[in-house]
C-alpha cells in the first residue's frame, strides 16, 4: 500500500455541474482473522453529462466502487450523495425503486435472458419498474426506440443466441436505456468482445453523452480510460491519479 498524502486537486474545464459527490468512502470486510479493506477513504466527484472513467488493475476496487455508486453494496463508512440522493439513508427497497428510475446497468457478460428475444429483454426491464410512468400501451414502442438507438431495430426479434457478442452487448445496453434513466453505469463492458466490436460498443456508449446522458465505466484497459473527459485512477483501494474532476489524491503516483 502507498503512504498516505492526501492532497486535493482540481482541473479547469468540467463537463457539468457535479451529479455524484463521494466522501471518504471506505469498504472493509472483517473476518475473525483479518480486516480487508477494498476501498480506503476515497473521495471525489463526477461531472454531469461526462464520460467517466474508473480506471486500475484487477484487484484495486472498481467493481466494488460500482456497487457503492449504485447502491448494490453499503459502504462501512462514508457517503455516496448521488444526485442530491444520499444512498446510505436509504431502504433496500427505497433504493432498488431509486435505482431503477435513475441508472441504467451494463454488465460485461451482457446478462440477458437467453429466451426472451432482443425486444423482450426490453420488455423485462420495462416490467421491472413499472415503464418509469411511461403507460404500458407504449412499451413495446419505446423497446424498439432503444434497440434502434443502438442501431439494432432489425434484430428485435432475435434471440441472444442468434446474435453475436457485440450485438448481445448492444441489446444491454439498449436495456439499461429502458426507463430512460440519467446515468448509464458500466462494468468492464467492452472486457468480453473482439477488438473491433470493441470499439463499437465503446463508440455508441461515449455517444450517449451527446444526449444528455452520465455514462460511468470501469475499465483497467488505459487507452479506453484515457477517452474519457473525466476520470479517476484506482490502485489498492485509493485514487493516485485523476482528470477532469474534483478527487483526493492519496497515493504517491500523482495526478495526471
Amino acid at each position: 500500500m502507498f503512504a498516505t498524502t492526501t492532497q486535493r486537486t482540481t482541473r479547469d474545464g468540467e463537463i457539468g455541474s457535479t451529479l455524484v459527490q463521494v466522501e471518504h468512502l471506505t469498504r472493509a470486510i472483517t473476518t475473525r482473522a483479518q480486516t480487508t479493506t477494498i476501498l480506503d477513504d476515497v473521495t471525489f466527484t463526477v461531472p454531469a453529462q461526462s464520460l467517466f472513467a474508473i480506471n486500475g488493475p484487477s484487484g484495486s476496487g472498481k467493481s466494488t466502487l460500482l456497487n457503492m455508486l449504485t447502491g448494490i453494496d453499503r459502504p462501512t463508512s462514508g457517503s455516496v450523495i448521488f444526485g442530491g440522493a444520499e444512498l446510505r439513508a436509504k431502504r433496500e427497497s427505497a433504493l432498488a425503486k431509486w435505482r431503477g428510475k435513475h441508472v441504467g446497468i451494463v454488465f460485461q457478460f451482457f446478462q440477458l435472458i437467453p429466451t426472451l428475444t432482443a425486444q423482450e429483454n426490453i420488455l423485462l426491464a420495462l416490467e421491472l419498474c413499472q415503464g418509469n410512468g411511461l403507460p404500458r400501451r407504449l412499451w413495446r414502442k419505446r423497446a424498439l426506440e432503444c434497440l434502434e438507438m443502438v442501431e439494432l431495430g432489425p434484430l428485435a426479434h432475435r434471440l441472444p443466441s442468434e446474435l453475436s457478442g457485440g450485438q448481445q452487448q448492444r441489446v444491454a445496453i439498449a436495456r439499461a436505456l429502458a426507463n430512460d434513466p440519467p446515468v448509464l453505469i458500466a462494468d468492464e463492458p467492452t472486457g468480453n468482445l473482439d477488438s473491433h466490436s470493441a470499439i463499437q460498443v465503446f463508440d455508441l456508449l461515449a455517444g450517449l453523452t451527446q444526449r444528455g446522458k452520465t455514462v460511468i465505466y470501469v475499465t483497467h484497459d488505459p487507452r479506453l480510460a484515457a477517452r474519457a473527459n473525466a476520470r479517476i485512477e484506482l490502485l489498492d483501494g485509493r485514487i493516485v491519479g485523476q482528470h477532469g474532476a474534483q478527487a483526493v489524491i492519496t497515493g504517491t503516483t500523482g495526478g495526471k
